[in-house]
């Protein structure tokens, strides 16, 4: 949320922003925030699409060129309700910013993995180097 519009900031490593903001701010009251990511995999760090939905309308869609190319860096933590470590956009939000509004439930649904046979291998070889 930021000035009352329902807003999905993805910061990729400090080395890109994507972000996807609702036009209209939300009226007063309980309220269905969805945001959908659509992978363009398979492969190793592929783009995708997005929308973000309120109360089952689109209010924005856009295009993410990349993404990571496999987990989250060790330092970050996966925040809800406020930010303790990296900022999520700096021009925006500034740390710690608490939400000070009320989330009655947090769903996260990941898809299966959409690596390619040699992008697996390699992965499971690297895991295997490195003893994990």
């Amino acid at each position: 949320m930021l000035k009352g519009k329902s807003v999905f900031n993805y910061n990729m490593l400090t080395l890109a922003q994507y972000r996807w903001v609702g036009q209209d701010p939300l009226t007063p009251g309980k309220h269905e925030i969805v945001f959908d990511y659509t992978y363009d995999g398979p492969g190793i760090a592929k783009g995708g699409s997005g929308e973000l939905k309120v109360d089952g309308k689109v209010v924005a869609t856009a295009k993410q060129e990349n993404s990571m190319a496999f987990l989250q860096v060790a330092d970050e933590t996966f925040d809800v309700g406020d930010d303790l470590r990296t900022e999520l956009n700096p021009n925006d939000y500034h740390l710690p910013f608490p939400f000070d509004g009320k989330i009655d439930k947090l769903s996260v649904h990941l898809g299966p993995m959409q690596l390619e046979a040699a992008d697996q291998k390699k992965a499971n070889d690297a895991k295997v180097k490195s003893g994990d």
